[in-house]
């Protein structure tokens, strides 16, 4: 097994995902058949994905002398795109975002299930409420399945302990990014530095930083190979988000699976909206200033912002 196979541990990945999950559907199912869609949510929506962070932990782990086709490190992976699952669960809810991977969002599907059944009460409620449970489920079932996996190397604590600090820091990421469109500073050059700690801990390490170190980590990494990895992942995982940001204003929707300029509907206070306020002069970054806070209400299209 090389280095380069990424297509066979992509594929073993999936299998192994659907395997495990498939169990947890059959325990939902035992409690109650109503129950099963909540595990149904989250098998539909890693059906898709890059499989990115699973990958770099896999790569961590070979760069550190794991062996390529080692289950540990296939349940590690496993553990990454459920995390992984349960984030962009959430930050659909947060950024009232109906899309994902060209289809609804897991919150939205609940919500059409309300609606296509003609349940009693708000349908958008339910559909958050359980969007949120989902989320939860998620995460639960990644912290779960990492811990048995981190249990069966040499290396549980310290695994445990990275694993733990790239929730933490991906939850405060969250949070800080939902406060920097609620509180919106004067100073361009405050909104630039707020934008890139959300970019960096909310993003760039959980998609590059801590899955190399994960990898390594479960592998018995020394710290000169750790620091190695932080050193070459970090810029990494800050281009693929500053990559992510303009398709979240340019892209194409047949690609990015989200309707173009949804950050700018969104209100989302990235990295290139700082810049492009810090360099706009005054009358249109007002403009753009004024879309962002209150998009609905804006006589400007997104198509003008682009």
């Amino acid at each position: 097994m090389t280095i380069t196979d990424a297509v066979w541990f992509r594929n073993t990945l999936h299998n192994r995902m659907q395997e495990m999950l498939l169990e947890y559907q059959q325990r939902a199912g035992n409690i109650a058949e109503s129950a099963e869609p909540l595990v149904t949510s989250i098998v539909e929506l890693v059906q898709g994905g890059k499989r990115l962070r699973a990958l770099l932990a896999w790569w961590g782990w070979q760069g550190a002398g794991g062996d390529a086709d080692d289950p540990r490190i296939i349940d590690a992976g496993v553990a990454l795109e459920l995390f992984q699952a349960a984030a962009l669960i959430h930050d659909d809810i947060l950024d009232r975002s109906d899309t994902r991977r060209g289809q609804a969002s897991v919150h939205k599907r609940f919500q059409n299930l309300h609606d296509d059944n003609r349940w009693v009460q708000d349908g958008k409620h339910f559909g958050i409420s359980a969007g949120i449970l989902a989320g939860d489920l998620a995460l639960g079932l990644s912290e779960e399945i990492f811990s048995t996996t981190a249990d069966a190397t040499a290396f549980a604590a310290p695994a445990r302990d990275a694993f733990h600090a790239m929730r933490f820091e991906v939850m405060t990421g969250q949070y800080l990014d939902i406060l920097a469109e609620a509180h919106i500073p004067d100073d361009p050059e405050v909104a630039l530095e707020r934008a890139r700690t959300v970019l960096q801990y909310k993003s760039a390490h959980y998609s590059a930083v801590w899955p190399f170190e994960l990898g390594g980590v479960l592998a018995g990494a020394d710290e000169t190979t750790l620091s190695t990895y932080r050193d070459f992942s970090l810029p990494l995982g800050m281009a693929f988000q500053l990559g992510d940001d303009l398709l979240g204003v340019f892209g194409d929707p047949e690609l990015t699976g989200k309707p173009s300029g949804d950050d700018l509907v969104e209100g989302k206070r990235t990295e290139l909206v700082a810049h492009a306020l810090n360099s706009l002069d005054r009358e249109d970054a007002q403009m753009l200033n004024n879309f962002l806070m209150h998009p609905a209400q804006s006589p400007h299209s997104v198509q003008e912002l682009q």
